[in-house]
């Protein structure tokens, strides 16, 4: 086991900067892969390969599974062939599925071709699922016994395995069909009498996954029913892999961080190093979106351009009406987003929810509407501009609020990622409302 010790990144920076390769070396190997990695991430990519020559070998596969995707990819440019396979032997079959997924086809095709027969069908079958489903998180290694088999005969049949998959918490029962039957935990075995039948023991709340559900749904059966292990069935009930809590760890620090970077456009696996090319073309996209989107804005005003030359205290007002929507549009947003990663957000409780948000803009709208209203006329003097501003203010934070609830069902449905694009439809909705209100009333009522 690996001694903690303080990682200190700026001290490892300067001794590679003045190259001690053996305290370098010393530092690196009391280190977990994990810390490795992210020592890694944090350094610029000439100075990657460097440590990545100082790693214990013992830890190399662990340490690419941790990488970030884009980090991974260009170390891996610089590795060859045969410390790729040196790397990868030995490592469970779902996290070599992972790391295979990433490689270059050739050297890919190296690791797979060095697997025996039945290891090799065994990966195939788990990368023949999508990484973001059940089937491709599961390690089709377990261990099953039938029901009517004892205590005794069980703890011998494990024993005569010899090794069995890393984190096992439990076995699965299964009938002659191969079809699961449910989950019995170690600890039960070990603990019970030798004759006791091992269906005797089974745990009733231990629910199997489909092989075709996602890694979000797959998060939430474990942190809802406390799971350390789970059984992975296919269509017809057969038991083909099992999913283990560490896994399911990763997927929810993964589905974190998509969730934040996704809003600003951003992508969980780039590199924060990347080259400057990279990342601006990268960044370019949805800038040039959110300037399609200004422009649409721009034109908005434009139209009531003759109002705003008349009544040039709408101009000064427009931020207010636009931000105030925004934010309460994008709390709608944040909520929903997240009540649908949860499973929360159901087609049974959409119309409640729509009602309970409507119902939340309008109080915060009037009462903020008064508050700004208030604030007009001491400052101009006009009773008029104020109520138009309440009143826009009103109308922008309800129209705020219904585009929250409803952009997200709609980007879900069109397949499209509510998190990416949610923000961007969201801001322009809000926009292009608010200024419509507000000039469309200050053109009816102070013209």
């Amino acid at each position: 086991m690996k001694q903690e010790q303080k990682l200190d990144f700026n001290e490892l920076s300067e001794l590679l900067e003045t190259g001690l390769p053996n305290k370098i070396a010393g530092i690196i190997a009391g280190m977990h892969p994990s810390e490795v990695a992210l020592l890694i991430e944090s350094l610029p990519p000439a100075k990657r390969r460097m440590v990545w020559d100082y790693r214990d070998r013992e830890d190399e596969g662990d340490l690419l599974l941790e990488l970030n995707d884009e980090v991974r990819a260009g170390l891996l440019d610089s590795i060859s062939t045969e410390e790729v396979l040196a790397a990868t032997e030995g490592m469970e079959l779902d996290d070599l599925a992972d790391l295979v997924a990433g490689l270059p086809q050739n050297v890919g095709k190296e690791v797979v071709g060095s697997l025996s027969l039945s290891d090799r069908q065994r990966l195939e079958s788990v990368m023949a699922w999508p990484e973001d489903t059940a089937g491709g998180l599961m390690n089709p290694a377990t261990v099953s016994v039938k029901p009517d088999m004892t205590v005794d005969t069980t703890l011998r049949y494990l024993r005569k395995l010899g090794e069995l998959p890393d984190s096992t918490t439990s076995i699965f029962i299964v009938d002659s069909g191969n079809r699961y039957q449910g989950t019995v935990l170690l600890s039960k075995l070990v603990t019970s009498s030798g004759e006791t039948v091992v269906n005797d023991l089974f745990d009733e709340e231990a629910e199997a996954i489909e092989v075709s559900a996602s890694e979000a749904e797959v998060a939430r059966a474990f942190k809802n029913f406390d799971m350390v292990t789970a059984a992975v069935i296919n269509s017809e009930g057969e038991l083909i892999g099992q999913i283990t809590v560490d896994d399911v760890v990763n997927v929810m620090q993964d589905l974190a961080d998509h969730g934040v970077l996704s809003m600003a456009g951003l992508d969980e696996d780039d590199d924060m190093f990347a080259p400057v090319i990279t990342s601006s073309q990268r960044r370019a996209v949805w800038l040039g979106v959110n300037l399609a989107t200004a422009f649409l804005a721009a034109s908005v005003v434009a139209i009531f351009q003759p109002t705003i030359e008349k009544v040039v205290i709408l101009a000064v007002l427009m931020p207010i009406v636009a931000s105030m929507g925004g934010i309460a549009g994008s709390q709608t947003l944040t909520l929903m987003i997240r009540g649908m990663a949860l499973g929360r957000v159901r087609d049974s409780n959409q119309r409640w929810l729509l009602g309970k948000e409507l119902s939340v803009a309008m109080l915060n709208g009037l009462c903020w509407a008064a508050v700004v209203a208030g604030v007009t006329v001491l400052f101009f003097a006009s009773w008029k501009v104020g109520a138009i501003i309440a009143a826009a203010l009103t109308i922008n934070m309800l129209a705020a609020a219904l585009a929250g609830f409803t952009i997200p069902l709609i980007l879900r449905r069109l397949h499209i990622d509510p998190a990416l694009a949610g923000g961007v439809v969201l801001t322009t909705v809000t926009d292009v409302i608010g200024f419509v209100a507000l000039l469309g009333l200050g053109t009816i009522f102070l013209t």
